[in-house]
């Protein structure tokens, strides 16, 4: 008789395990169709071409913004490599100037979030998109924009608020304003406004969901099929255990953390470079006659 209640339990607890598994995959799909739906018109009219032709116009804006700050800083980010690197080493470091965190985590935060989303998943769907030609436009792309980050981390230094307490608030909310404002002209904080919304929006989407889903894909694709929220809401508690102790929490893990991930990176690359070796020529070719 206690054997029967057993097996009972154990079905109908299996039974629940089935049923909240298939509600949460439900759930996942109405989520994923609700994002289509609502960022669909957005994300068609961001990337939607020039008339006549299939370059989009953001492509051109950042390209040529890019271009001229290469030009107008005279190739900073080839003149001043050197000296970024000595700064990043901390040669000219000083505990009396205002900030929270050192030259090294400020950089490991920022390249958190690059390494995987930009420089792998990224590079997948843009080649997958627009062929082999598109890893010859990212290089010269990624070239450029460092003239473009120079200048947005040099407007973010000069127009950060300091205050007593030895914290630091800075980014392109307050620099759109500042920057507007000093010289005179109108509409820096409806600027300063739409950015934050759209980054609070791009944390859903690119910060968030996309990365989830792509670490998802990776390890379902190694230990088997599973449903999507338990990967969710484990990266959701990691996420919260890191950030729920503010800036300095979040650069004492991305210091430890990134390096880890760009060493597996460049290895990772070296390894499938040397194991496919004889057909790098044919893939410069490729990437040269897709790209022109």
């Amino acid at each position: 008789m206690k054997t029967d209640k057993l097996i009972a339990v154990i079905t109908a607890v299996g039974l629940s395990l089935v049923s909240v598994s298939a509600y949460a995959e439900s759930v996942d799909e109405r989520v994923n169709a609700l994002f289509s739906s609502a960022t669909g018109w957005f994300v068609s009219f961001i990337f939607s071409p020039f008339p006549g032709t299939s370059f989009p116009w953001i492509v051109a804006w950042l390209v040529v913004a890019a271009t001229i700050f290469t030009v107008y800083f005279s190739l900073i980010q080839f003149r001043a490599f050197r000296h970024s690197i000595s700064l990043v080493k901390g040669d000219y470091s000083d505990p009396n100037d205002a900030g929270e965190v050192s030259h090294f985590q400020a950089l490991a935060t920022a390249l958190s979030g690059t390494v995987g989303l930009g420089n792998i998943a990224g590079v997948a769907v843009a080649v997958g998109i627009g062929g082999p030609g598109a890893t010859f436009w990212m290089i010269l792309a990624g070239l450029m924009g460092m003239a473009s980050k120079f200048t947005e981390c040099t407007l973010g230094v000069k127009y950060r608020n300091e205050y007593e307490d030895g914290t630091v608030s800075g980014g392109p909310m307050y620099y759109l304003t500042k920057g507007f404002a000093e010289r005179g002209l109108p509409g820096g904080k409806i600027l300063a406004v739409l950015f934050s919304i759209f980054c609070i929006l791009g944390a859903f989407g690119g910060g968030n969901m996309f990365q989830a889903n792509q670490a998802h894909q990776q390890i379902s694709g190694i230990v088997g099929g599973y449903p999507g929220w338990i990967t969710g809401i484990i990266f959701a508690g990691v996420v919260f255990a890191v950030i729920v102790g503010g800036l300095k929490s979040i650069a004492r893990v991305t210091e430890k953390v990134v390096p880890f991930m760009g060493v597996m990176y460049v290895v990772a690359a070296l390894v499938i470079l040397l194991v496919n070796y004889d057909k790098i020529g044919w893939a410069f070719g490729q990437i040269f006659a897709g790209a022109f």
